[in-house]
């Protein structure tokens, strides 16, 4: 299916999606979970795709949060194995698209052939200078709060920084998006109306988006239909309009 996005649109320059729905799309097919989270691995190449065509600058997807490493064992496993094979199938594809990939999350809990496989990945879309593509694994905002307040508690510490100096800009660069500016639409599929603990701090203004289809049925119209209810808001950020 074709775009339908009037061109002379607002585009948001970075967006934030949680990817709901794969379970409950296996399910509905008398199909292992895992398989749903196969299916959607086509509405994720598609957003990348839809990004890239549109210039978007960044697009950060939540692929596995804090919370999940509490599913079982099997689907945990699952996910990770699919994430790692996708690493290598996926970013030959990424490259030849200017594509920049980062992972953002505890790499801590992830294994060390995992890591490694990141930093491969990341190493060899460095230079590229498209879209920014941030994939949140083993991530919650609030971890990501915690460990900012971390790093700025030690240079404290250490006198490298005073406490009165820190600030929201400061802050921020210690966050796992720094360098980035906040997403300006969050779109969530799958039905669910919260956020999810992600990206607690960037989101703040953030435009928030819901829908009900869940993730692996994710098309270019509903690509188009966060996109124009997007354009259709008035962004004040605290603000009053004129």
């Amino acid at each position: 299916m074709t775009s339908v996005v009037s061109p002379q649109i607002d585009l948001p320059q970075h967006i934030a999606v949680v990817m709901d729905g794969n379970g409950r799309w296996a399910k509905a097919r008398g199909k292992a979970r895992s398989s749903g989270h196969k299916a959607g691995l086509k509405a994720v190449r598609l957003c990348i795709q839809e990004c890239v065509k549109r210039s978007v600058g960044a697009l950060t997807l939540f692929a596995f949060s804090s919370e999940n490493w509490q599913r079982s064992e099997i689907e945990v496993v699952a996910i990770m194995g699919l994430f790692f094979n996708s690493l290598e199938s996926e970013i030959k594809k990424l490259n030849t698209n200017n594509v920049r990939i980062r992972i953002i999350g505890n790499r801590q809990r992830l294994t060390l052939k995992l890591q490694q496989r990141i930093a491969q990945a990341e190493a060899r879309t460095a230079e590229n200078t498209g879209l920014n593509l941030q994939i949140a694994v083993s991530y919650g905002g609030r971890w990501d709060v915690v460990e900012a307040t971390r790093v700025l508690a030690s240079r404290c510490v250490s006198g490298d920084l005073r406490a009165d100096d820190i600030d929201e800009v400061i802050f921020s660069k210690n966050l796992q998006l720094a360098g980035l500016s906040d997403p300006d639409l969050f779109i969530r599929t799958g039905g669910e109306r919260r956020i999810s603990n992600f990206l607690l701090w960037n989101i703040a203004y953030t435009e928030l988006h819901f829908s009900d289809v869940l993730w692996p049925d994710f098309a270019i119209s509903d690509f188009d239909l966060a996109m124009n209810s997007f354009s259709s808001r008035q962004r004040r950020f605290g603000l009053v309009s004129p």
